[in-house]
């Protein structure tokens, strides 16, 4: 799995993003479980589990703050043009 982009994170409904946090957050689990046993190849990976992790809150938050615009949802709230 390669980090994810933030406009690639911008294609995904709330459940999806729930569901990629989730994967993300257990793959980490896993990482670090490997880390303290001593049998972590790539230490590089954590880094970059641990951004997406971060990533995929920060879509979450701004959606929430209207600064980024769930899919399906139009960027124009008022009607005006």
């Amino acid at each position: 799995m390669m980090a994810t982009k933030a406009h690639e994170l911008d294609e995904l409904n709330a459940v999806d993003l729930e569901a990629k946090l989730r994967e993300a957050k257990e793959e980490l689990f896993n990482l670090r479980f490997q880390a303290a046993t001593g049998q972590l190849e790539s230490h590089g990976r954590l880094r970059t589990v641990k951004k997406d992790i971060a990533r995929i809150y920060t879509v979450v938050r701004e959606r929430e703050l209207g600064i980024r615009v769930a899919p399906g949802q139009d960027s124009n709230k008022d009607g005006d043009a």
